[in-house]
Order: structure tokens, then C-alpha cells, then sequence
């Protein structure tokens, strides 16, 4: 199934659907399976814990955002597919940014842990069937479904990547 599957285009969620490619969600998730396939290690070596901006998160604190954000995304993608209709509350980011000590982590180490944690989410989502993507449910006040969820980790990860590239990369001149 693709992205013009979607039913109904969730608000604030959209943000990220629309930068991912209309393509299968398999190879969606696949194209993005590494970090390393968006900016290269030694880029982010390279910035070391630089921050664009006072109070702004380092490069080491997108990437574990971006790897927390994935497992809470899959997680209501499963809760959806299995027919849950709990409705499931938003994530403060901030909370789990200052409590993540991502700096005191190696880069290497993050990005193994993303491809590790990208290789689960494909397999979940290759054990949904067409149906199981389409079931909804409700989180953060939206309704979204299962495999608009799964759009939402490949664009929150192209999001990131970007974020990096115009805000941080200019660091390094």
C-alpha cells in the first residue's frame, strides 16, 4: 500500500506523511532503513556536540528523538492494526530528550541502534495485511491510521535529516 492509500490525512501528523515518496510503505521504510542512507557518520562526527542555537538539542539528541519517535509511532501502528481503540496520548519530546543522555552515547551506537530498530519496524509492518493498515484509531487528538503511521516515521526521519543539513551542516564552515 502506498501513501494515496490514506484515508483521512491526519493534522499535525501530515507534516511528515507528505515528505515521504508515494511508494509502497516497505520500501519506504526501506530506503530509510539507516541513518547513515540519510547523512553520512562521519558528517555527524564531525559537529561533535554542537548546538545551532542556545538550548537547541545536539545531533546525538535528534538522532535518539528520532529513534524514540519511531518506536512510539510503531507502537500505535500495532495498537491500530490489532483493532485497539484505546485512544493513546501524545509524548513530550522535551521530557524524553532531557532524559535520554543521548550526548554520553557514541554515534556509532546510535546509528546501529536505529537500523536495528528500522529492521523490527519493517517486519512488523510486512505482518500487516491491507486491512490491518487501514484500521485506525486515535492519538494526540487525531485520528490516523496504521499505515499512515508508518509514513509518518519514514517523514519524521527525512524531517530530522533536513533539520540537520540547513541548521547544523552550516556549523562545520
Amino acid at each position: 500500500m502506498t501513501k494515496s492509500d490514506i484515508q483521512v490525512m491526519p493534522k499535525f501528523f501530515d507534516r511528515y506523511i507528505n515528505l515521504a515518496e508515494n511508494i509502497d510503505i516497505i520500501e519506504a521504510l526501506t530506503q530509510t532503513a539507516t541513518f547513515a542512507s540519510l547523512i553520512p557518520i562521519e558528517t555527524l562526527e564531525a559537529l561533535g556536540d554542537l548546538r545551532y542555537a542556545p538550548g537547541k538539542w545536539t545531533v546525538k539528541d535528534i538522532l535518539q528523538h528520532v529513534i524514540d519517535n519511531e518506536r512510539i509511532m510503531t507502537y500505535r501502528a500495532m495498537r491500530f492494526a490489532r483493532n485497539d481503540k484505546t485512544a493513546l496520548p501524545g509524548y513530550d519530546e522535551e521530557l524524553f530528550g532531557q532524559n535520554a543522555n543521548a550526548t554520553r552515547r557514541s554515534l556509532i551506537d546510535l546509528y546501529d541502534e536505529y537500523a536495528i530498530l528500522r529492521k523490527a519496524s519493517i517486519c512488523l509492518f510486512k505482518s500487516f495485511d491491507e486491512e490491518m493498515l487501514m484500521r485506525d484509531g486515535t492519538c494526540f487528538n487525531q485520528t490516523i491510521s496504521a499505515l499512515a503511521l508508518g509514513y509518518v516515521v519514514v517523514g519524521h526521519a527525512l524531517h530530522h535529516a533536513t533539520i540537520i543539513r540547513e541548521r547544523y551542516l552550516p556549523l562545520l564552515d
